[in-house]
């Protein structure tokens, strides 16, 4: 087993106005290695070129797998003392990565500050083209400044990216989360009602890597993404969320969604919000999960999937096994280490245990970046229904989404096409129906079993590529119930924290206005959303 800490150096890079990235666009889409000048495309396309989304090592490796994949257990943890204790480093680098380019993000917020400065020059027939390029810049911005304040809290927004608008440094003011969350959601509101009402354009579909300039597609993902939102926080305002959230499910025309048009056999290359790797990509994960984060998860394999005879078990794990007298023997079922096994049988036993699959997670360099999917969408729709509408519209959608769940992990496992790997054939409809409507993941049960059963599902989708949503999902809902062990751990980190502690460099650089949210910042203070 290797193991799970090692010493990684990285150098913080200032702010600028054009990002120079790492990766080859197609020649369909602009080019961010090349310079250009401050185009609105480029800097979009730049924006969208982020490696805090796509199926990247650094990203998965020290962010992923060290913090909330840990927190949700959603990734395998070695049982050392330190590991419910944050890596100030590492999130140090997710801080800046949102902030500031040149990193091993895009820069989101410093090139949208960049493009609201090049917006504001053109001509109002140039801003009648250029919209849609703002508009979907601004869902980007949402989606990652989202995942800001679920990790911190409050964070700066309104006025950070001074250097880009007014080429001054201004230290921007901490602003609160529910009022930050209210704008998000008002924002996805006006993006996904122009994209139903405007037409793409050439511009925008050469710019848009992500989904090809696709208005439908736009609208779709700005609307779940608000759906998104608003059930994170219908715990805590529900009858803000539940007016809101009804409204869209009941006026699908209106308000149409990321959901795969309801059917369980759809496309997910075409349908949902994936960050697809480029064409001449030569990159996988098995460096970083290989250093330690590899192996199948406790409550995850043993408790949810294996008693269901989940039939995503193939194409998420490997059996594993041992060499014996030269030749390799697999293990005879599948099993995860339990997660109070301690760390020095974890070191000798590991082989004894099942693995994250080869061919699905390790070595697909077509592996994508996901953003939001039907799954998820569906899981959402389903949760709304039960606690506000018909249980056998929930139910439906419940179905739907572990239907779709099966079809999206199978899509994972075969874009890994060659090389010796096995691609495993979707089950037959009738074994995915039994494991539905028959297995422990049936929908059964009193309406508090039906919403742990959504929540519990939905983490199991959500699973170690999107950790960071899976560790909100845990921290919202309560599921599924997991067990952390705490013998043997640092005084203070004998548990999983309730949201990251800020950046020491923004204590330091912006002293004046974290006095104003230093109060809040404790590993056990509760972001808004929680109960």
């Amino acid at each position: 087993m290797k193991k799970l800490i090692i010493n990684i150096s990285f150098v913080l890079v200032a702010a600028t106005s054009l990002v120079s990235c790492k990766k080859a666009i197609e020649e369909k889409f602009y080019n961010p290695e090349k310079a250009r000048d401050a185009s609105l495309s480029g800097l979009f396309t730049a924006m969208l070129n982020n490696d805090r989304v796509a199926a990247k090592y650094w990203n998965v490796r020290t962010f992923l797998c060290q913090m909330p994949g840990v927190y949700a257990q959603t990734s395998y943890f070695p049982n050392a003392n330190s590991v419910y204790q944050q890596s100030d480093g590492y999130s140090q680098n997710y801080w800046d990565d949102f902030y500031a380019t040149g990193g091993n993000g895009s820069g989101s917020m410093a090139q949208y500050r960049s493009m609201e400065t090049k917006f504001k020059t053109l001509s109002d027939a140039e801003k009648a083209t250029q919209g849609a390029i703002m508009q979907a810049a601004k869902v980007v911005l949402i989606e990652q400044a989202a995942k800001m304040v679920d990790l911190w809290g409050d964070i700066p927004y309104s006025e950070a990216g001074s250097l880009e608008t007014s080429s001054t440094i201004v230290n921007a003011k901490f602003d609160e989360q529910k009022a930050l969350y209210t704008s998000f959601i008002a924002d996805l509101a006006t993006a996904g009602a122009y994209f139903k009402a405007n037409p793409t354009n050439k511009d925008f579909a050469k710019a848009d890597i992500l989904l090809k300039g696709d208005v439908n597609l736009w609208a779709r993902y700005a609307n779940s993404l608000r759906l998104r939102l608003l059930m994170r926080i219908s715990k805590v305002d529900e009858g803000t969320a539940r007016t809101a959230v009804l409204d869209m499910l009941n006026n699908s025309a209106a308000f149409p969604l990321i959901d795969g048009g309801n059917n369980p056999s759809y496309n997910p290359g075409s349908s949902d919000v994936l960050l697809q790797p480029l064409t001449n990509s030569t990159s996988d994960l098995s460096a970083a999960f290989m250093e330690g984060s590899w192996y199948a998860t406790d409550y995850m394999l043993n408790t949810v999937m294996l008693p269901a005879n989940d039939p995503r078990i193939p194409v998420i794990y490997d059996k594993y096994g041992r060499t014996v007298n030269g030749k390799f023997v697999p293990n005879a079922t599948y099993k995860a280490m339990p997660v109070t096994m301690t760390g020095a049988d974890q070191e000798t036993k590991f082989a004894d245990y099942s693995v994250l699959d080869s061919a699905t997670f390790l070595y697909n360099q077509k592996l994508p970046g996901i953003v939001i999917t039907a799954s998820e969408v569906n899981l959402l729709k389903a949760e709304a229904y039960e606690r506000w509408g018909s249980s056998a519209s929930a139910q439906t959608a419940y179905g739907n989404a572990l239907r779709q769940s099966v079809t999206f992990y199978h899509y994972l496992n075969n874009l890994n096409q060659g090389g010796g790997y096995v691609n495993v054939p979707v089950p037959d409809a009738a074994a995915i129906d039994t494991w539905v409507n028959t297995s422990s993941a049936a929908y059964t049960g009193t309406s508090a079993n039906k919403l742990a059963n959504i929540y519990t599902q939905k983490w199991v989708h959500l699973g170690v590529l999107q950790s960071t949503e899976a560790w909100s999902e845990y921290r919202r809902t309560g599921f599924p119930v997991l067990t952390f062990p705490a013998d043997g751990k640092l005084s203070g980190f004998d548990t999983p924290p309730t949201r990251l502690i800020y950046p020491g460099k923004e204590k330091i650089l912006n002293a004046a206005n974290y006095q104003t949210v230093q109060a809040k910042d404790t590993r056990k203070t509760k972001i808004f959303w929680q109960q």
